[in-house]
């Protein structure tokens, strides 16, 4: 059996096993680096730990170590209450709102899991109180964390970005990102009209600020989900008053409210200096998080904990898996075998689907970590457009995540409002992800490959 094959064959294992069994895919990469780099190509350790991402390892840790002190600084509940003063009275902004909190959160360097975990209980809490169908609102949870979520300085957008840096493709972020944010919001437009919007365009309600202050204090993901990473903290800043407003609670608020605005000003910085003068995400990030730690020492607790290894592990080892593909010629194997079918369409197509359907039940990050090295070659033919492939996959790869087997769907049942029949919500959602693996990677690849134009 040729080293391609047997390669593939134990990609394709790898990938099963961490789908129907609790095993982190990366460290399952790191086993076929051993497997297929040592023992079958006689690659040294060396030659294979130079395909270590280091930069990506900095830029993940530095941007999740980030969002982790805005969490534990209450940062991140002073924008949830910024956000919900703009609904006023008006019922039918609340799933919007929801949609940009949590595409914000993303935007910024939050794993798409950890920003469904903060904001689903809150909005889903809403959704039973307001009459709002719950699927409309998880869904608009889910579809806003992914359409932040291909931004430069978030997760996903350094994992594909970082991979084609060290191609020769003419690859353009904004445009990577502009494609998941557009594309996500025209989903959340139509199911916003399909789901009984229009209806709620006449209602309104009273005190939703105070009411969304509440719902963020009392409700916990994890009295409902179990253990979820990134559980929200809360800043205290909701928490009662005293009277006179010159008091401990006045004190202890203005206190807290330092830190929070250091923060935000340390997350516009990121984006500036990052995006503005191309100066590396991860060294900015991890100095900008240092840099609150020592401003709010408080804050910085535990922050270290929230990193999300599990992430970080699986990226590193997908990606040094990469690199040994490449050692063994799968990835030249694989592109001969793409463009001897002789219709690029037809393969870029075919790419987005296998993209989405292994994504809606395995690891996304792996998915695009595997596949976008993969079709490089294919792409460096110019035959079609590499941007517009790039971009087609990554929204079909991600837009899955609403189904109920991955992590983002899985919170959103967990965070079923009560009196909610969690059967006919588990079926509802199930039925919406089947709509979506099957007329998403389609409507990706009609929009941004078959045009042309990027």
């Amino acid at each position: 059996m040729s080293a391609p094959v047997l390669s593939i064959i134990i990609l394709a294992g790898m990938f099963l096993f961490a789908t129907v069994l609790p095993l982190n895919m990366g460290a399952l990469a790191f086993v076929g680096n051993f497997l297929l780099g040592s023992v079958v190509l006689g690659m040294s350790t060396n030659d294979i730990l130079a395909n270590f991402p280091g930069g990506l390892f900095l830029t993940i840790v530095g941007v999740t170590y980030l969002f982790a002190i805005a969490q534990n600084n209450g940062t991140i509940d002073l924008l949830v209450r910024g956000a919900v003063k703009m609904v006023g009275s008006r019922v039918a902004l609340i799933p919007w709102v929801m949609f940009a909190i949590t595409a914000v959160i993303t935007s910024v360097g939050a794993l798409s899991p950890a920003a469904v975990a903060i904001i689903a209980p809150i909005a889903l809490s809403f959704a039973g109180k307001y009459k709002i169908s719950p699927l409309l609102m998880g869904m608009m949870v889910i579809h806003g964390a992914q359409a932040g979520g291909f931004s430069p300085i978030a997760v996903y957008g350094v994992t594909v970005n970082g991979i084609l840096a060290k191609t020769d493709l003419d690859f353009s972020p904004t445009a990577l990102f502009l494609s998941s944010l557009v594309f996500n919001l025209v989903i959340a437009l139509v199911l916003f009209i399909v789901l009984g919007g229009r209806a709620l365009l006449s209602s309104k309600v009273s005190h939703f600020v105070e009411q969304a202050a509440e719902a963020r204090m009392s409700v916990s993901v994890g009295s409902k989900a179990g253990d979820v990473p990134f559980k929200g903290f809360g800043s205290g800043m909701y928490g009662p008053r005293d009277p006179a407003g010159d008091g401990v609670a006045a004190t202890k608020e203005r206190s807290e409210r330092i830190p929070q605005l250091v923060t935000i000003a340390g997350l516009i910085a990121l984006a500036v200096i990052a995006l503005g003068f191309k100066v590396d995400v991860g060294f900015v990030s991890i100095t900008i998080a240092i840099v609150l730690a020592l401003v709010s020492p408080k804050a910085q607790k535990g922050a270290i904990n929230k990193i999300s290894w599990s992430t970080v592990l699986l990226i590193c080892g997908m990606l040094t898996f990469v690199g040994v593909l490449e050692e063994a010629g799968t990835i030249e194997f694989v592109s001969n075998g793409v463009a001897g079918m002789g219709m690029p369409l037809l393969a870029a197509l075919l790419i987005c689907y296998i993209g989405a359907v292994v994504s809606a039940f395995a690891s996304s990050t792996a998915i695009l970590a595997a596949l976008i090295p993969l079709a490089v070659p294919f792409l460096s033919t110019g035959e079609i457009g590499a941007v517009g492939v790039i971009c087609a996959l990554a929204v079909a790869a991600t837009i899955v995540d609403v189904s109920p087997f991955s992590t983002n769907g899985a919170l959103v049942l967990a965070n079923a409002p009560e009196g909610v029949d969690k059967d006919r919500f588990y079926k509802q959602i199930l039925g919406y992800s089947g709509i979506v693996i099957v007329a998403g990677p389609l409507l990706a690849w009609l929009a941004l490959v078959v045009p042309g134009w990027l």
